[in-house]
């Protein structure tokens, strides 16, 4: 098959920049899934929109290729431009615009008149390339829901006329910028910005999450279902359940983006990445109890990340720290990140965190960020102590040192 720079699936290219540029650095002959010529044509693929931020690696087995990004000297996602590559066949690029046009001249048609317009143009060219009545009909279904036509019952026929396209995006220069960078579906920003006479490129992101682009087909589709009150057949690493999708949360830290469900066979909450779902289906309106939502935010009031989830019982864990005088700051950062635990003063140099959740072994990165000003350290799950205590171990282990951790 001769190489082509359009793509027909996004899906597919979005598992091969995961599996070769982003975490997996394989090697062309760890490409498995079909023959080496495939891969080389997803490679050149891949190049030719991403050229200029592509490096490469040599080892004992040959060559790796990644992606090298430098976020200070980029103003727009380079991962957008795999969107602009979705391929179109003849007939779509040619009824595109002669629907577009015919509607323009003729005020509006229903989808007779538009074959018996289409069959006198085209009966001028030396082609054959006359479409049918269905497709047809598809195409002006497809307009209408995208809103770029209109539709009217008269009689018992659907008339199409084109849709209104007021909106003026002159103005729209900085905050189309900026949410095709910063915000979920930004891709939707870079698709603005197409549209305006010139890009707005003075914007600079120190935390630049570009990766969330791979998701963007995902990430539509769940917020469509989410919208809708729909549940979905999710598929992942060969995996499939059936859950209701009720929020999106993102990392402050990696920037991952992380999908709350609720399973009705189950009954349970639960967190998914959404880079790790490959696929998703309509599994159309689930029985939900009344109370769905007063519970789905009970559950998230007892969760500190993205793990855990209502199966289990909850951890109780109490921290007391010590903040002397002139310390303000460090009671200040407790009320601040206690999320969904609580701050109470004990005496005039000590203070005491503690907070119900369903997980508490993912606190303790946090928790270890207050070394040497924690007095008590508490919880109900006695793997979380242990572990913390271990950590101080080993690391008075590495220093030559004797540990003294926390009692």
């Amino acid at each position: 098959m001769a190489y082509s720079e359009l793509i027909k699936s996004f899906g597919r290219i979005r598992v091969y920049l995961r599996s070769f540029y982003v975490y997996g650095f394989r090697h062309r002959d760890e490409f498995t899934e079909k023959s080496a010529r495939s891969y080389d044509n997803e490679r050149r693929r891949i190049e030719s929109w991403l050229g200029d931020h592509m490096a490469f690696r040599q080892d004992a087995d040959g060559r790796r290729v990644f992606l090298s990004v430098d976020s200070r000297a980029i103003p727009e996602n380079p991962l957008y431009r795999a969107f602009r590559a979705k391929s179109f066949t003849d007939r779509d690029i040619m009824l595109h615009f002669h629907i577009l046009d015919l509607l323009k001249v003729t005020g509006g048609l229903s989808v007779t008149g538009m074959m018996d317009e289409l069959s006198d143009r085209l009966s001028e060219f030396d082609t054959d390339e006359m479409p049918d009545e269905s497709t047809v009909r598809k195409k002006l279904r497809e307009y209408a829901a995208l809103g770029i036509l209109k539709t009217e019952k008269r009689d018992r026929e659907t008339f199409y006329t084109l849709g209104d396209d007021r909106t003026d995006i002159s103005s729209w220069d900085a905050a189309a910028a900026f949410f095709s960078e910063a915000a979920p579906l930004g891709v939707i920003g870079s698709y603005i910005q197409d549209r305006l006479p010139e890009k707005f490129g003075q914007f600079r992101f120190k935390h630049h999450y570009i990766l969330n682009a791979l998701d963007s087909e995902v990430l539509c589709g769940l917020f469509s279902a989410i919208g809708e009150g729909r549940q979905l057949i999710l598929s992942f690493h060969g995996q499939r359940r059936t859950a209701l999708p009720l929020k999106v949360f993102i990392g402050t830290q990696s920037g991952r983006q992380y999908l709350l469900t609720w399973s009705p066979v189950r009954d349970r909450f639960s967190f998914l990445r959404t880079d790790r779902i490959d696929g998703m289906e309509d599994g159309g309106e689930p029985e939900c109890p009344a109370d769905l939502a007063a519970r789905t935010e009970d559950f998230l009031s007892h969760v500190w990340g993205v793990t855990g989830n209502n199966s289990r019982r909850l951890d109780h864990i109490a921290m007391t720290v010590f903040a002397g005088e002139g310390e303000e700051h460090v009671v200040r950062r407790l009320n601040r990140e206690k999320r969904c635990g609580a701050v109470v003063r004990i005496d005039d140099t000590h203070w005491r965190f503690s907070a119900d959740v369903y997980d508490a072994c993912e606190m303790l990165p946090w928790l270890r960020t207050f070394t040497g000003r924690i007095s008590c350290l508490e919880c109900t799950d006695k793997r979380v102590i242990a572990r913390f205590r271990g950590d101080f171990d080993a690391l008075a282990r590495m220093y030559g040192g004797k540990s003294d951790a926390v009692p």
